[in-house]
């Protein structure tokens, strides 16, 4: 652990899989915080199995080794500590508490229950250490009609009401492209463990935190004003075009553009921007609530400006006329964005068996800290690469005992 990061001094015990859990021990080190992952002896994490695998040497679509790890994995895993544990074998659940007894924050998120019938449940840690922070993350939460429901990341879109938003109005709901749920969630469950780690430092005393995916995407898509749609009859899914005002893509001659006039100042600007006093001067787009109400002849209307222009030409009037603006870009324009690569933001992908990076590409934390540099991953872990180290350290074993551990499969 280095005391000098931002949570160096924190060490989180994870019992994650696929990519809720593991994303948010992901972020905790990032941060700076010992993040150890313990996995299921000879398996592991179950996205350990899913190709295609990856050394410096390239890829491969089968597994030839324990050094070759998967991509998806690589991703979701760098910077963690591997251990492995048979949490059903009693000595491997008495190491886990021992080890949870030197943890401050505790992850999982298996189906709700499996760690209680494991004997591993907040009830049980909490006997050996009271300050754990124990956070269990599920796609609906530990309680009420829903939580024994099995789910991922499309269940939670479709049941949070997200798809229902998402797609246009006479196709069918729709979701995000990437995985939202999985990954938003773990950013609630990560502030919200640092601020129960606040808490314990005035109270001397932990807690649980319940973190539902599906409770996290209803809380987001609510920020908007859906009610007042469905109350006055408007559809909830708008495609391209931001619900509420005429902002959103258009099309010119070579290339999609996006802007956003979601106010009368800025509808002024654009009207100025475009050359087109119509805009301002038709009574049905005079004020924000007429432009919503009339929101696809307002659309049509810029559209067929915008149609005039290629992209370029549209881009310059719109920055110079002080209208929030930008190209639609392909996500290969993207990657060959030199900015995301100067900030960190975009990155190499490193395996922590071999000294140099992999293909492919992982991503650094967004935030840029004034005061501390964050900690560089040495990349993603093999099964039990920190077995020695973990146990050594923490609960004291020689080299003996954790090799006969290992061939007693409680390792």
């Amino acid at each position: 652990m280095n005391k000098d990061s931002l949570l160096g001094d924190i060490r989180v015990l994870g019992v994650t899989v696929f990519l809720a859990g593991p994303y948010t021990l992901l972020n905790l080190a990032r941060l700076g915080a010992e993040s150890i992952k313990v996995e299921v002896p000879e398996f592991g994490d179950p996205t350990r199995q899913n190709g295609p695998f990856v050394t410096p040497d390239g890829y491969f679509e089968n597994q030839e080794s324990d050094h070759h790890l998967s991509t998806r994995f690589i991703k979701r895993s760098e910077g963690l500590k591997s251990i492995t544990l048979n949490l059903k074998n009693p000595k491997g659940k008495q190491m886990f508490l021992e080890l949870a007894k030197e943890s401050d924050v505790l992850v999982e998120n298996l189906a709700p229950g499996a760690m209680k019938r494991l004997g591993l449940g907040y009830e049980d840690v909490v006997k050996e250490n009271p300050e754990i922070i124990y956070a269990s993350i599920s796609g609906y939460g530990q309680t009420g009609p829903y939580s024994k429901k099995r789910a991922q990341d499309p269940q939670i879109q479709g049941m949070s009401g997200l798809m229902d938003i998402n797609g246009f109005t006479d196709g069918p709901p729709t979701k995000v492209g990437f995985l939202i749920g999985d990954l938003v969630t773990p950013l609630f469950a990560c502030y919200s463990i640092l601020a129960a780690l606040r808490q314990k430092e005035k109270t001397g005393q932990g807690q649980y935190l319940d973190v539902s995916m599906m409770d996290t995407l209803t809380s987001l898509i609510m920020m908007d004003t859906l009610e007042e749609d469905l109350m006055n009859g408007e559809p909830v899914r708008m495609g391209n075009i931001l619900r509420g005002s005429p902002s959103g893509n258009f099309t010119t001659k070579d290339g999609e553009i996006t802007i956003t006039a979601a106010s009368d100042d800025q509808w002024a600007n654009l009207s100025k921007a475009l050359n087109a006093p119509e805009l301002l001067e038709n009574p049905e787009f005079s004020t924000f609530f007429a432009r919503n109400k009339n929101i696809n002849k307002a659309v049509a209307s810029i559209q067929q400006i915008l149609s005039k222009f290629t992209r370029s030409e549209a881009l310059e009037r719109l920055e110079n006329g002080g209208i929030p603006c930008g190209p639609v870009r392909s996500v290969e324009e993207v990657i060959k964005d030199q900015h995301y690569w100067d900030r960190g933001t975009l990155r190499n992908m490193k395996n922590a068996a071999f000294k140099d990076s992999v293909p492919g590409i992982s991503t650094g934390f967004p935030v840029k800290f004034s005061g501390v540099e964050l900690p560089d991953s040495d990349g993603a872990p093999t099964l039990g690469m920190h077995n020695e180290e973990i146990f050594r350290k923490l609960l004291n074993l020689d080299l003996e005992t954790i090799n006969q551990l290992k061939n007693d499969g409680v390792i």
